[in-house]
C-alpha cells in the first residue's frame, strides 16, 4: 500500500531517496515531540515519509515512550513501566474493534471466541440486502487509512471525543475500504453501519509486507490447500461481521513457484465471497507481479492483469502518468470501470499532487472513463487543515463533487428519517429534551447525511447553512442551522437530499421539527418526475398565512401544501413539529431542498435577520409513528455480572445486557437507547423510590446487547432498572415506561 512509500521513492525519486536517508540518520526526535501545529504522526508522515514507512508500529512506539515518560514523572518517582495486563479478547471488557496480527489467529478462528465478536457484527445491511451490483460507470473507492486505524472508531459503543474523525460525504462514495498495516484489518462496525445506510460497500484489508510479510506469505502459499483454507477463513469473517469483501495487498517479493498458489488464493477468495455474499468484492492491489517481483506497475498491464482477471478489480498504485488511465482502460476492455486509479491525498508521488489539488487526478481519471481510488482523505484531519475540520472537510469533498458529481441517491425507500447526526457531538437529545450533556462519538449513530453543497470560501450567500453541534438538537446530537439575512419577499434554497422513491397510490406524510426566529420560515421544495419524465414540484410550506404563501409561491410550484398538523412542544419551548400530506401516485421523488423565506405579518416590525434550526425530517406512508411490541414481548437478561467496591459505600457494576424478541424479528428496529434507574428501598415494599438520577442515559446499541462498564452505584441503592428504549426506522422511540427492561438487585442490598 502507498504507506510503503519506498515504491515511488525507489522508482521515481532518486534525489528524494538521498534526502530521506540523510533525514532518517539525523531525525530530530525531540523536535517532533514539540511540534505544536499538527499531530505527531501527521508531522512524521509529511516530513519524513521514509522514516514513517520503515516502521509501521512507529505510532504505538512513540505513544509508549510518551506514556512511560508521563508515568516516570509521577511524584512517586516510579520508572513508568507499563503494568497493564496484555489484551485478552476472551475477557469481558468495553467492546472494541481490533485486527488480527498473525495467520495462526486466522486459521484457528479464535476471533469467534472473543467476548468482543458479537458487538462487532454490523447491524445495517445494504439497502438491497447486499446484492446490489456496482453501477456501470466510473466509481469512487475511498481507502480511509486514518492515523493507522483503530483510533476513536475502535470503541464499538462509542467514545468521548466530540471532534473524532468521521466521513459524512457518503453520496460521493461507491466503495469504502478500512485500511491498516495489520495482517487482517477488520472494519469497525460503525463504518459498515454508516456506509451501508448510504448504499456504500465496505471492504476489509488483507496485507503482507516487509520481512514478516514474506514469512507469512511463505506459510500462506505453502500449498494450494493452505491458500484456499485462508481464503475461506477471510470469507467467514466478512460474512460473520457483515461487510462486503476484501482489498488484497501482497506487498512482498515472491518465488515464481509460489504464484500458482497465490492465484488460487485470489480465485478461491473471490469465489467463496461471491457465493456467500452476492455482489461482494475482492480488489487486488497493484504490488507483486505475475513473475513474483515486487514492482508497482502504476497501470493495468500484463504484469498484474492475471490477478485482475481472478477478482473484481484492481487498485492501481499512485505514481501513474497522465496517459496511464487510458492505457489501463484499453487493457481492461469491458471491465474498465473495475480499474481504480490510486490517488494519495497526502501527495506522496501521486499524479496531480493530492491535497488541495486532488481534483487534478480525478479529472484525468474521469475523462478516461475508469474509476478512482482515493487513499487517506483523513489528511484533512491529520494535518489540521484550516480553519477547522468541518469547514476543511466540506471544502475538500467539494472538490471531489465538482470533479465527479454525486454517485449515491437517497432516500430510496420509505420510511425515511434523518436527524443530521454525524456520529459525534457535545450532547444528546430525545424529542427536544436533553438526555445527555457528555461529549461523545459513535459513527454508528450517523443518520442519513444531507447533500449540503460547499458554498465556497466567500460569504456571498445570504444564508449560511451548516450542521451544528453546539446548538440544541431535536434528536441525537446535530441539526442543520440556517442563518443570515433575507430581504422582504426574499428566498433562499439549498439541496438536502437526492432520492429515487417511487410513490404509490396512498399519500405520504412529511414531518419535520424546526426552531424559528424573527419571522423566519422553513419549508421544503420536493422535485418529482413521472414515468413519462414529466417534472413536477411541490412546496411543503411552513405554517403561516395560506393566502400570503399561495400568493408568493403558487406561480412557481405545481402545488403548494400547507401543514395539516402543527405541534408546539410545551416542555421544550421553541420546537415546532409540522406535518403535511402529499399524494403523487406513480411519481418518483428525486430531490428534497430546503427553502428559507420570511413572513411579515401586518403591524410587525420588518427585519432582514433570518435564523432557523432544522431538527429532523421524516417521510412515511402513514401519519402515525412506529408501533412497538409491548415490554413483555422481549426477553432481557444480564450476563458477566461483576460487582466491585467503591468509595463511601458505593459499588461499581459491570454487566452485559442482552435482549431479543420472544416471537418475530427485530429488524425493523435500527437502534436501542439504554437508560438506567437507580432505586432505593425495598423492591417489594411500598416505600421504594427512584433516585434523582432517574432515567440516566447510558448509551446506544445497534446490536441487541450492551456492555455496561464500571457503572457507579451510590450507597443505599437497592436495585438498578436498565431500560432498553426501542427505536423505529422513522425516528420514533418507544415510551420509556413501555420499554423492555432488566431489573438487577444490587449485591448485598
Amino acid at each position: 500500500m502507498k504507506n510503503s512509500k519506498r515504491k515511488w521513492e525507489k522508482q521515481h525519486h532518486p534525489l528524494r531517496r538521498l534526502e530521506i536517508a540523510e533525514s532518517v540518520s539525523q531525525l530530530p526526535w525531540l523536535l517532533l515531540f514539540s511540534e505544536p501545529s499538527m499531530p505527531l504522526r501527521a508531522y512524521i508522515k509529511a516530513h519524513y515519509p521514509k522514516a514513517f514507512s520503515t516502521s509501521k508500529h512507529l505510532r504505538s512506539f512513540l505513544s509508549t515512550i510518551m506514556e512511560n515518560t508521563a508515568v516516570g514523572d509521577n511524584q512517586d518517582g516510579s520508572s513508568g513501566a507499563d503494568t497493564n495486563p496484555p489484551f485478552d479478547p476472551s475477557l469481558p471488557a468495553v467492546p472494541i474493534s481490533y485486527p488480527l496480527q498473525e495467520l495462526e489467529e486466522l486459521e484457528s478462528r479464535a476471533y469467534f471466541n472473543s467476548f468482543h465478536y458479537p458487538f462487532n457484527q454490523a447491524a445495517v445491511k445494504l439497502p438491497s440486502g447486499g446484492g446490489a451490483e456496482l453501477p456501470r460507470r466510473p466509481r469512487i473507492l475511498v481507502c480511509h487509512d486514518m492515523a493507522g486505524g483503530y483510533t476513536d472508531d475502535k470503541f464499538v459503543q462509542g467514545g468521548t471525543n466530540p471532534d473524532a474523525y468521521a466521513i459524512w460525504h457518503w453520496y460521493l462514495i461507491d466503495v469504502f475500504v478500512y485500511f491498516s498495516h495489520n495482517l487482517v484489518t477488520l472494519p469497525p462496525p460503525c463504518w459498515t453501519n454508516a456506509a451501508h445506510r448510504h448504499g456504500v460497500k465496505v471492504l476489509g484489508t488483507f496485507i503482507m509486507e516487509w520481512d514478516e510479510g514474506k514469512t507469512r506469505a511463505d506459510k500462506l502459499l505453502s500449498t494450494k490447500d493452505s491458500a484456499q483454507m485462508y481464503a475461506e477463513r477471510l470469507t467467514q469473517l466478512a460474512v460473520a461481521l457483515g461487510f462486503d469483501g476484501w482489498l488484497i495487498n501482497m506487498e512482498v517479493k515472491l518465488d515464481p513457484k509460489q504464484i500458482p498458489n497465490l492465484k488460487a488464493f485470489v480465485s478461491h477468495l473471490s469465489q467463496t465471497m461471491h457465493s456467500s455474499v452476492p455482489e461482494s468484492l475482492v480488489i487486488w492491489y497493484d504490488s507483486v507481479t505475475i513473475d513474483g517481483n515486487l514492482s508497482w506497475q502504476n497501470q493495468l498491464n500484463d504484469k498484474n492483469k492475471p490477478f485482475f482477471d481472478l477478482c473484481d478489480g484492481i487498485f492501481v498504485n499512485y505514481s501513474w502518468q497522465e496517459n496511464f488511465p487510458k492505457l489501463s482502460a484499453g487493457v481492461a476492455g469491458d471491465r474498465k470501470f473495475d480499474v481504480y486509479m490510486g490517488i494519495d491525498v497526502f501527495g506522496r508521488g501521486t499524479f496531480g499532487g493530492g491535497r488541495w489539488t486532488t481534483n487534478v487526478a480525478l479529472n484525468v481519471i474521469k475523462k478516461d472513463d475508469v474509476s478512482a481510488a482515493i487513499f487517506a482523505p483523513g489528511w484533512v484531519y491529520e494535518t489540521n487543515q484550516p480553519p477547522d475540520f468541518q469547514t476543511a472537510q466540506n471544502r475538500w469533498w467539494g472538490l471531489v463533487e465538482k470533479s465527479w458529481g454525486t454517485v449515491q441517491k437517497y432516500p430510496k425507500a420509505l420510511p425515511f428519517y434523518s436527524n443530521f447526526d454525524q456520529g459525534h457531538g457535545y450532547h444528546i437529545y430525545s424529542d427536544g429534551k436533553q438526555v445527555s450533556e457528555t461529549p461523545w462519538n459513535n459513527i454508528s449513530s450517523q443518520s442519513f447525511q444531507p447533500f449540503l453543497e460547499y458554498s465556497g470560501d466567500s460569504t456571498t450567500q445570504p444564508i449560511q447553512v451548516s450542521v451544528n453541534f453546539k446548538e440544541a438538537s431535536y434528536n441525537g446530537g446535530g441539526n442543520i442551522t440556517f442563518t443570515g439575512t433575507l430581504g422582504d419577499g426574499g428566498e433562499f434554497t439549498t439541496r438536502l437530499f437526492q432520492g429515487e422513491v417511487l410513490l404509490g397510490s396512498s399519500p405520504v406524510f412529511v414531518t419535520y421539527s424546526v426552531k424559528l426566529k424573527a419571522n423566519s420560515l422553513l419549508g421544503f421544495a420536493l422535485a418529482f418526475s413521472s414515468a413519462t419524465e414529466e417534472k413536477k414540484s411541490i412546496l411543503v410550506a411552513a405554517s403561516g398565512n395560506p393566502l400570503l404563501t399561495m400568493t408568493q409561491f403558487s406561480s412557481r410550484f405545481t402545488s403548494v401544501i400547507m401543514p395539516r398538523r402543527v405541534t408546539k412542544l410545551e416542555e421544550e419551548p421553541g420546537w415546532i413539529v409540522q406535518e403535511s400530506s402529499i399524494a403523487m401516485p406513480g411519481h418518483i421523488l428525486k430531490e428534497i431542498r430546503a427553502i428559507c423565506y420570511k413572513s411579515n405579518p401586518e403591524n410587525s416590525i420588518a427585519t432582514s435577520e433570518y435564523h432557523a434550526v432544522l431538527g429532523d425530517i421524516k417521510i412515511t406512508t402513514t401519519g402515525e409513528n412506529s408501533k412497538f411490541p409491548p415490554s413483555d414481548s422481549w426477553l432481557v437478561d444480564g450476563e458477566f455480572v461483576s460487582w466491585t467496591s467503591g468509595s463511601q459505600g458505593s459499588k461499581r457494576l459491570s454487566v452485559k445486557i442482552v435482549w431479543r424478541l420472544k416471537v418475530g424479528k427485530a429488524d425493523l428496529f435500527p437502534k436501542y437507547n439504554v437508560y438506567v434507574e437507580k432505586i432505593t428501598g425495598s423492591l417489594t415494599g411500598t416505600e421504594s423510590r427512584v433516585l434523582e438520577s432517574a432515567n440516566e442515559y447510558v448509551g446506544v446499541a445497534v446490536v441487541k446487547s450492551f456492555y455496561v462498564s464500571d457503572l457507579e452505584v451510590p450507597s443505599g441503592t437497592s436495585a438498578l432498572k436498565f431500560i432498553i428504549q426501542v427505536c423505529g426506522l422513522d425516528g420514533a422511540m418507544q415510551k420509556l415506561e413501555d420499554s423492555p427492561f432488566l431489573l438487577l438487585q444490587v449485591q448485598g442490598s
